[in-house]
């Protein structure tokens, strides 16, 4: 907070442009209560510990509602996307309710998450240095036929690795952190606390590293706009005041390549004929089967890695309008605007609902019609 500031007030032209054209937000500790219990007992002997969990003794990172396992249930019945969408899944009732086992800093992120059309997100985290990203949860494996035999090398089941749709921009968002941070990248030097398990680049996806269902990532990608990934600063999960300013040489470059991912990919306005901006408005990328809605203002943001895509903008009530969009290598979003058409198939399909979804009999110049053609045209009138 302080470089930023500090920078965009001596005129630093590359902090003066990020600040002016983003809308950063900066939470300085998800978890208040148990910070504060670390920081008075210390970073010796592991007491860090115990500033794990909340006051309750909730783990936030694992404390959202569990979207993807719900999403893949959907997806074996074949239910996606026309019954359960693929995007802005919403949250089962069950852990909406008053007694659920909820923390309240997590009910408090998930409605900032609501309020907020975010793009892209990291949380920050200790202990390790690499970058994970989603999915965080571990797909279980397919049911085996009871008939079939079992190999002669059978191990335990494993849960099966499902990557997002988003698998290659998610690398991409990852690499860009790991590869500007000032060690992150030299997995040659082997892993925090045991061996690397980035492939030597400092990333991995969240599943194969440490399977967990409702971390906070898998929910901002599944309900929300946003790509949000886990940075794990560095090895000491505490580190003493006298290393902190290495700490911050080692990830300021980060911090800043990272952000600046936020205009990478397309973005614009969904309007109808008439210039009024179209809110809830469906992005869909030809290829990537995951999409993304238009906040209030009618204007949406979606990362993409370069390369040429067909993108489509659908909305109730109005014809779908398709382009292509090309995204390039130098940061900067492509405009890509869309303006829809209103669609006659809605008031279609209130007078197929009038007449019991059956078809309407034409009626024939010069034959007069019998009392009940007559009133059905009355009332369809």
């Amino acid at each position: 907070m302080q470089f930023l500031c500090k920078e965009y007030q001596d005129g630093n032209p590359r902090v003066r442009g990020l600040v002016s054209d983003t809308r950063i937000h900066l939470v300085p500790s998800l978890n208040p209560d148990g910070y504060e219990l670390a920081h008075e007992a210390g970073s010796e002997l592991g007491n860090w510990a115990l500033g794990h969990w909340t006051e309750e003794g909730f783990d936030l990172f694992e404390n959202f509602p569990d979207l993807a396992s719900a999403l893949w249930a959907a997806e074996e019945r074949r239910l996606v996307p026309h019954q359960f969408p693929n995007h802005h899944i919403p949250i089962p009732e069950h852990y909406l309710s008053e007694d659920a086992a909820v923390a309240v800093e997590t009910r408090a992120v998930m409605a900032w998450m609501d309020k907020n059309p975010f793009v892209l997100g990291a949380n920050l985290q200790g202990g390790e240095k690499l970058v994970s990203f989603p999915f965080d949860t571990a797909r279980p494996s397919p049911p085996t036929p009871a008939a079939a035999p079992r190999p002669l090398d059978y191990e335990d089941e494993r849960p099966e690795l499902q990557e997002t749709p988003d698998h290659a921009v998610f690398r991409w968002l990852a690499i860009s952190y790991a590869s500007a941070h000032l060690s992150m990248a030299e997995t040659f030097r082997g892993g925090c606390h045991a061996q690397d398990v980035t492939d030597a680049m400092g990333i991995v996806q969240g599943a194969k590293w440490r399977p967990r269902a409702g971390s906070m990532n898998d929910f901002s990608y599944l309900h929300t706009n946003c790509l949000e990934l886990s940075v794990y600063l560095g090895c000491d999960k505490f580190p003493h005041e006298s290393e902190l300013q290495q700490e911050w040489e080692n990830n300021k470059e980060s911090l800043l390549t990272f952000m600046e991912q936020t205009h990478r990919g397309i973005k614009g306005v969904v309007t109808d004929q008439q210039g009024e901006p179209i809110a809830n408005a469906t992005i869909v990328v030809g290829g990537i089967n995951h999409n993304v809605r238009t906040a209030s203002g009618g204007d949406y943001w979606r990362i993409l890695n370069p390369g040429e895509y067909r993108v489509s903008a659908r909305a109730e009530g109005y014809n779908p309008s398709v382009k292509t969009c090309h995204v390039l290598y130098d940061i900067g979003a492509t405009q890509c605007n869309f303006v829809l058409s209103r669609s006659n198939w809605k008031r279609i399909r209130e007078i197929m609902a009038m007449n019991g979804n059956r078809p309407i009999r034409r009626v024939v110049p010069g034959r007069p019609m019998t009392p009940r053609e007559r009133l059905r045209l009355r009332l369809r009138l």
